[in-house]
């Protein structure tokens, strides 16, 4: 039996509601992602568990590089707020945010600026537990969109670009966020 993806986004829906009051653990999110969805006009905010991704992964069933990425992840949080116009968000707090990453003990791979001094940012950065790799975030700040990605699981950076244009996760090739 084929699922219509509205089908799908309805029990997505639900499966989300269920596993949103059973879930123990949040990721965690640093303050200045907090302070910019304040100030944004549209937030866009969800999480995927392991079983989500899984059901959502079925619909390329091709694709086996995302199988073999969710076989790993347990879950995938997306924040993704808009702004009316250009830098009406603070620049400051993209400086916040990546502070706030290091003292809790993050390791920054990736720290990507706009050659003309503007607050445009690409960040990646990294948790390890036990000398392996248990989170992933993903910071891109454009003139009037900030997008937030926490990827959760056993996951390489790597395995990152498998995920692109997936689950409201941006395409990132060779570094470089792709416009849709």
């Amino acid at each position: 039996m084929r699922l219509t993806p509205f089908l799908l986004v309805i029990l997505m829906v639900v499966s989300t509601l269920q596993s949103t009051q059973a879930q123990q653990q949040h990721p965690w999110v640093p303050q200045g992602i907090k302070t910019l969805e304040q100030g944004a006009s549209s937030k866009v905010n969800f999480t995927f568990d392991h079983s989500m991704l899984v059901l959502a992964s079925k619909l390329e069933p091709d694709n086996e590089d995302l199988r073999r990425v969710i076989a790993g992840v347990s879950g995938i949080s997306i924040r993704r707020y808009h702004f009316p116009g250009a830098w009406q968000y603070d620049p400051g707090t993209l400086g916040a945010v990546n502070e706030e990453y290091r003292a809790a003990g993050w390791k920054q791979l990736m720290d990507k600026r706009d050659k003309e001094g503007s607050p445009v940012a690409s960040n990646v950065w990294v948790r390890l537990e036990n000398n392996a790799i248990s989170d992933v975030a993903i910071f891109l700040a454009r003139p009037n969109e900030v997008h937030f990605v926490v990827v959760s699981g056993s996951i390489s950076p790597v395995d990152i670009s498998h995920l692109g244009g997936h689950f409201g996760i941006p395409k990132i090739e060779g570094g470089v966020v792709v416009p849709r």
